[in-house]
């Protein structure tokens, strides 16, 4: 905030470099949930680079881009689908069909049709980049393996989970071999097949899982760091599925603290927790009721 009131006093409002910093701030404001404050930012972004560098400038898509990922997150899919085509069509016509940029677009198009069930198209769309990612830039490249990543997702919201899973540890292996066992995105496919295992009921192994990616996150990241939370989260549904009530309400009610702390209260994610952990409490206290008048 400070650098972006500088560089608007000292460079102007329509300086590059002044609308990369309001660029930076919505997407740190969609990152906290903060969708409206993202939205006004990113249409203001938006209007001036296509004043300044014209509709089809890499920044410009760059910013229609960020736009699309905010409504995205809001649910908000047929604003997210419409940009995500426009800015897909122009990378196409702009870059090629096999720039990094249009295969990212192309990515997050499917993103959008995963998240209106719309399985068949985003799985046309994540085959066909992963394919061409592979054939571009290698099987183990970080992007690739974003693309493998993402077809997994696909199979497991529909219930695939053989076909999940194996994409799963493929990835998985592969990011332990290229980015080492801590990496960020190494702890994400962890946390991806774990919920594979807990969707087929195997908890378990699923719980073996999800506490080596959250331990390991409290190590990395530190206790508060919004994935560290996401891993407790996942641990506590799976305690409370295994019947372990206690645990799983102690391990929640840190995860909503820490949450309201460190996302605020209105964060979706916090939102989700914090209902959950009421329903939990409610199941609970009807519990103890029944048993103590048994």
């Amino acid at each position: 905030m400070q650098v972006l009131k500088v560089r608007k006093r000292v460079l102007g409002e329509e300086h590059p470099h002044t609308l990369s910093s309001m660029a930076y701030l919505a997407a740190t404001y969609r990152d906290q949930g903060r969708w409206k404050e993202a939205k006004e930012l990113e249409v203001q972004v938006i209007e001036m680079r296509k004043r300044v560098s014209g509709e089809e400038h890499p920044h410009t898509l760059n910013s229609m881009a960020g736009l699309a990922s905010t409504y995205r997150g809001q649910g908000q899919w047929k604003e997210a689908e419409e940009l995500e085509v426009q800015v897909m069509e122009m990378r196409k016509r702009v870059s090629g069909e096999e720039h990094p940029h249009t295969l990212s677009s192309i990515a997050c198009l499917a993103s959008t049709y995963r998240g209106q069930g719309r399985w068949k198209e985003a799985e046309e769309l994540e085959v066909q980049v992963m394919e061409t990612r592979k054939r571009v830039s290698g099987e183990e490249h970080p992007h690739t393996l974003n693309s493998m990543a993402g077809l997994a997702s696909t199979y497991r919201d529909q219930g695939r989970w053989k076909e999940a899973e194996e994409l799963e540890v493929q990835v998985m292996e592969m990011r332990k071999r290229v980015s080492g066992e801590e990496h960020p995105h190494t702890l994400s496919s962890m946390a991806c097949l774990a919920a594979t295992y807990w969707n087929q009921g195997r908890l378990k192994e699923a719980e073996v899982i999800e506490v080596q990616v959250m331990e390991t996150r409290k190590r990395v990241l530190g206790e508060e760091h919004p994935n560290t939370l996401t891993s407790m989260g996942n641990l506590a549904f799976t305690w409370r599925s295994q019947g372990r009530l206690n645990e799983a309400l102690d391990l929640m009610r840190r995860c909503v603290e820490f949450q309201q702390q460190i996302l605020g209260p209105d964060h979706p994610r916090t939102v989700s927790n914090r209902s959950t952990l009421r329903g939990w409490e409610a199941a609970s206290g009807r519990l103890h009721n029944e048993t103590a008048n048994m």
